[in-house]
C-alpha cells in the first residue's frame, strides 16, 4: 500500500478533472490509497495499461481503476473506470503528487554542517550529518538526506532529492528536478593511469568535472566519474539504473535509458533517446548514435548508425544475434552432423580410390 491521498478522500470525478478523463461508473466513489490490480481493496485506486493484466479487471475489488481511453472490457467490471490518454503515465503523476506531500520537510539540522559560505535557496531539507561544503550553492525546494555530502563549489538546481549516503564531489554542477538514490557517487575519479618503465602505474590527476543537466534520476550506486579534463555530461532526461557506470570524459544524451550493471568506458559518447538494457559494456572512445537500442549483456566496441538495434558480444544486428542463438544451441547437434558427414565422404573417397 502507498501512503494515502494527502490524508484525505478523493472522489472519482475529481480525480478525473485532475487528469483530464473521462468517468464511466460511479462518479462520487471515493478513495484513499492506491493498490496493484491483482488485489485490489475498496477505497484504492488501481490501474490497468497492460493487458495480459486484464483478467484481474474482472475480480478486481478496488473502487477506481485507470484504464486507457480506447479500453474495452469484454464483460462487466465492479470498479469504477477512470479512462485516461495514458494509464501509466496518469498513476506516476497521482503518486507523484502524494510523494511530494508526504516527503515536504523543511530546514537544517541542526546536526548538519553548512558552511557559512555556501547558498541555501527556499523550502529547502536538509537532514542530520549532511555536509555542504564551501562556496555551494543549493536551489530552492530541495530534499538533503542524511550524510549526504556536497564538496566546495558544487552546485545543485531546484527541486532536486539526494537520498541518503550520496556523494557529490567538488565543483560538479547539479540541474533542476533530478532525483539521486542512496550511494550515488558523482564525480570521482576516472580510471586512469599511465603505465611506466617498470611496470607500475601512475595516476593521472582528473581536474575536470561532472556536469548532469536537469530531469535526470540516477539509482541507487551508481557513479559518474569527473573528466581528466572538461566535463562529464549527463544530459537532459537521462535515467541511470541502479550499479550502472559512466566514465571520465564520457556523454549520455538526452532522454536515454540505462539498465542495472552496465559501464560506460571513458570518452564513450551516448546519443539521444537511447534504450541500453542490463550488463551491458561499452568501449572507450566510440559513439553510439541517437535511438540505438543495445540488447542485455551484449558488448559494444564500435560506433553504430541512428536506430540500430543489436546484442551480443561483440554486438551484431539484434535479429541476427537471435538467429545466430538459435543455431548455438543447435552446434553439438550439427557437430555430429559435420563429422558423420566427413566420414561418409572419406568413405565414398576410400571406395572410388579403391575402385580407380
Amino acid at each position: 500500500m502507498q501512503s494515502n491521498f494527502f490524508d484525505m478522500e478523493f472522489s472519482a470525478q475529481q480525480i478525473a478533472e485532475f487528469l483530464g478523463g473521462i468517468v464511466d461508473g460511479d462518479s462520487t466513489v471515493k478513495v484513499s490509497d492506491f493498490s496493484k490490480i491483482e488485489d485490489g481493496k475498496k477505497g484504492t485506486i488501481s490501474f490497468l495499461s497492460n493487458l495480459k493484466y486484464a483478467h484481474y479487471l474482472y475480480e478486481c475489488e478496488a473502487s477506481i481503476v485507470l484504464v486507457n481511453k480506447d479500453f474495452q472490457p469484454e464483460k462487466a467490471v465492479k470498479p469504477t473506470l477512470i479512462r485516461v490518454d495514458n494509464a501509466y503515465e496518469s498513476l506516476a503523476f497521482l503518486m507523484s503528487l502524494v510523494q511530494k506531500s508526504t516527503s515536504n520537510k523543511v530546514g537544517i539540522s541542526p546536526l548538519a554542517y553548512v558552511s557559512p559560505s555556501a547558498k541555501v535557496g527556499n523550502n529547502v531539507y536538509i537532514a542530520p550529518f549532511a555536509y555542504i561544503g564551501e562556496r555551494v550553492v543549493i536551489g530552492d525546494e530541495c530534499m538533503i538526506h542524511a550524510q549526504v555530502s556536497i564538496d566546495d563549489d558544487a552546485v545543485v538546481g531546484n527541486n532536486c532529492t539526494l537520498y541518503s549516503g550520496v556523494k557529490i564531489y567538488h565543483q560538479c554542477v547539479i540541474g533542476n528536478n533530478c532525483i539521486f538514490h542512496s550511494g550515488v557517487v558523482i564525480g570521482g575519479d576516472g580510471f586512469g593511469f599511465a603505465p611506466t618503465a617498470d611496470g607500475s602505474y601512475k595516476k593521472i590527476p582528473h581536474i575536470g568535472n561532472v556536469v548532469i543537466e536537469d530531469d535526470v534520476e540516477i539509482g541507487a550506486n551508481a557513479t559518474v566519474d569527473r573528466a581528466t579534463m572538461g566535463s562529464t555530461f549527463i544530459r537532459k532526461g537521462v535515467k541511470l539504473d541502479n550499479l550502472t557506470q559512466v566514465a571520465h570524459n564520457a556523454e549520455v544524451g538526452t532522454n536515454t535509458v540505462i539498465a542495472a550493471l552496465t559501464g560506460l568506458a571513458g570518452s564513450a559518447k551516448i546519443g539521444k533517446q537511447c534504450i541500453i538494457a542490463a550488463q551491458v559494456g561499452i568501449a572507450g572512445h566510440i559513439n553510439i548514435a541517437n535511438g540505438t537500442i543495445i540488447g542485455a549483456q551484449a558488448g559494444v566496441g564500435a560506433s553504430t548508425q541512428e536506430n540500430l538495434k543489436i546484442q551480443g558480444s561483440p554486438a551484431i544486428p539484434m535479429m541476427n544475434f537471435q538467429k545466430s542463438s538459435v543455431i548455438f544451441k543447435k552446434l553439438p547437434e550439427l557437430q555430429k552432423t559435420i563429422f558423420d558427414l566427413q566420414k561418409q565422404i572419406q568413405e565414398l573417397e576410400n571406395k572410388i580410390s579403391s575402385i580407380s
